[in-house]
């Protein structure tokens, strides 16, 4: 059992339904000390992603993960 000792939320355009929500799960979990990944879908606008875990994962791993996933991107800050 891992605990959860890193919660990051991450804002991410692109996504338009729930499959695109399900890839973006999908490689964001498969990241080292990823353990959970919540996804609240805005369709066509900027969704929040919240990533738990046992580590925060680097934002370069994330944006790759968002890539890999579909044409997904993290918004500006």
């Amino acid at each position: 059992m891992s605990t959860v000792t890193s919660t990051s939320t991450y804002a991410v355009t692109g996504l338009t339904c729930a499959h695109c929500a399900a890839a973006v799960r999908e490689e964001l979990s498969a990241l080292p000390g990823v353990t959970r990944v919540d996804v609240d879908l805005v369709a066509g606008g900027t969704s929040s992603v919240t990533v738990l875990g046992t580590s925060e994962p680097a934002r370069a791993d994330v944006v790759a993960a968002l890539d890999e996933a579909g044409d997904y991107r993290l918004a500006a800050r």
